[in-house]
């Protein structure tokens, strides 16, 4: 099937034109109707029922049209290193791409916030997680784009090393002037509330000495306790990447205890308050955490990522942006030309100076939207809000990511934003040029969310009876039918024996767009629930 065939709900609006920073192309949204609506529908001319289809229905498998990363909504430093490193390691750009927006929110996260509007202050540090089986040179990728944050990491250490050694040794020095003044006051026959209050004020004094903590900007291996604690003495951000999709095992806690852990990464992406209370232990308090997750995993990670307890009903999976590549493996040119060490040394240099720029911010700076980038955004969330309805939405099967995709837009506005002006002058507002660019990055995910969500919520099982029921659509030929002519045509034959069988398949057709819940009306008696027949489920081979 190719793009022009797939739903716009699928591939999104019309692809973007040659020019990354012209407007995308406004696509009318055909209206949905719901049982509550009584007036008269748009409809085709040779249907007698429900709006108009919204494209022609996605084949019954697991493969969907995926379209490539744009690499080039990225400011040249960053989009130069991640197309040399996607050619010197033969991997699609995909991988790299994902890894470059993981180290823009490891810069940035924590340090800037969005404020769209009056209520709505938008985060911007990303959770990414990239797929590829084993074999596809995942860990060269995340070495050579996440290089850069060891180095500003390092400069960072240096630069505080004297005022660590500082304030170590005023900190020694009133902690010991404090424990004297004590053992006065203790000892004190005389003027014995005047040495007290010397004392006392002393031991203040020597509490109010902070020792800044050694700079760290990112983790590997962290378990959901020591995750806190790291966010806690790092002014409450902290990145973990990894090149290995264990990191999921451990930041849960599932791979140390039974019950998962899952406070820090809910609370770290959306920036809800995080208070620890140990006994044994001073507690731990962070006001608006920002954490950072950039992980290269194999498909098969995601694929159980759903069965994880807690992940998709407290919203965890709904916080990744998934990205899903075609793998090169067995197509790559093993003699391919190393990255050019100029844009190396850009990218390095560039990434470092970000990192360095933000670090020096004791509190967050506020970004503001630009009238016009905040109407791209309000278009964007009108076309996604009918697409969610529960039963006519194309997106109603992943209702849970898709409804923070117009905050994930926001978030890779501002670091688009970032990249492009940290040397200019970042306190500009968001343009709209940024924001259109930020929603082909949010199409380009919602795209392989689509694609994730199908791995880990379609079983073999369910696509084959979806093929079985799509089958007798088409033999049956008409342009609606009932749950139970279904039930009464199978009878015993297959194991769709039952409305709970039915479930899943119908599902299935649905989400594809092959059927859609047909208005009942009014009339006597409990009407069977009745479904509209995609015209091409009636005139197209059977699916295989």
């Amino acid at each position: 099937m190719s793009a022009e065939q797939l739903p716009d709900w699928l591939i999104g609006l019309d692809e973007p034109p040659e020019d990354p920073w012209e407007p995308l192309p406004p696509t009318p949204i055909r209206p949905q109707r719901t049982p509550m609506h009584h007036e008269p529908m748009e409809r085709p001319a040779a249907v007698e029922a429900g709006p108009v289809w919204d494209g022609a229905p996605v084949p019954l498998k697991t493969d969907r049209l995926l379209r490539p990363f744009p690499v080039e909504v990225f400011p040249g430093w960053l989009a130069d290193h991640v197309t040399a490193v996607a050619e010197a390691t033969q991997t699609p750009a995909d991988l790299a791409g994902s890894v470059a927006l993981a180290c823009l929110s490891t810069a940035a996260g924590g340090k800037v916030l969005v404020q769209v509007d009056r209520s709505w202050l938008e985060q911007i540090n990303l959770y990414t997680v990239t797929a590829l089986p084993p074999g596809s040179r995942k860990s060269p990728v995340f070495r050579a784009m996440t290089g850069p944050l060891s180095d500003a990491e390092q400069t960072l250490r240096e630069t505080t090393a004297e005022r660590r050694v500082e304030a170590e040794l005023a900190a020694r020095v009133a902690s010991a002037r404090a424990e004297d003044l004590a053992k006065k006051a203790e000892r004190a026959s005389a003027n014995q509330q005047e040495a007290l209050a010397d004392a006392t004020a002393a031991a203040k004094e020597a509490a109010a000495i902070v020792v800044p903590a050694l700079p760290q900007l990112m983790t590997d291996d962290v378990t959901p306790e020591a995750c806190v604690s790291l966010m806690a003495a790092q002014g409450g951000r902290i990145a973990v990447l990894s090149a290995e999709g264990d990191v999921f095992a451990t930041l849960t806690g599932t791979r140390y205890s039974a019950a998962p852990n899952l406070g820090v990464f809910l609370k770290g992406h959306a920036g809800d308050p995080i208070q620890v209370d140990r006994k044994g232990r001073e507690s731990e308090s962070i006001e608006r955490p920002a954490l950072t997750l950039g992980v290269t995993t194999q498909p098969g990670t995601l694929q159980g990522l759903a069965a994880q307890p807690g992940f998709r009903d407290r919203g965890v999976i709904a916080r990744i942006l998934y990205s899903l590549p075609v793998n090169t493996v067995g197509t790559r040119n093993n003699q391919a030309e190393p990255v050019p060490e100029s844009i190396e040394s850009s990218y390095r240099e560039s990434l470092k100076a970000l990192v360095l720029v933000l670090a020096e911010r004791d509190s967050p700076h506020h970004l503001q939207l630009t009238p016009e980038a905040r109407r791209v955004l309000l278009e964007f969330q009108d076309w996604i809000e009918p697409r969610l309805h529960p039963t006519t939405g194309q997106l109603a099967a992943i209702t849970d990511w898709a409804s923070k995709l117009a905050g994930a837009v926001v978030r890779l506005a501002a670091l688009l934003h970032l990249a492009h002006t940290f040397t200019t002058g970042f306190a500009a507002p968001i343009t709209a040029d940024t924001m259109r660019a930020a929603e082909r990055v949010g199409r380009y995910y919602l795209d392989h969310a689509l694609a994730v969500y199908d791995l880990m919520g379609r079983s073999e099982p369910d696509l084959d009876d979806a093929r079985e029921v799509l089958a007798w659509i088409n033999d049956h030929g008409q342009e609606t039918f009932t749950r139970r002519d279904l039930l009464r045509a199978k009878n015993g034959r297959s194991g769709l024996n039952t409305a709970a069988d039915l479930e899943a398949p119908l599902r299935v057709l649905i989400d594809h767009g092959y059927i859609r819940l047909r208005e009942n009306k009014p009339g006597r008696g409990r009407p069977s629930i009745a479904y509209d027949v995609h015209p091409a489920a009636l005139q197209g081979p059977r699916q295989k």
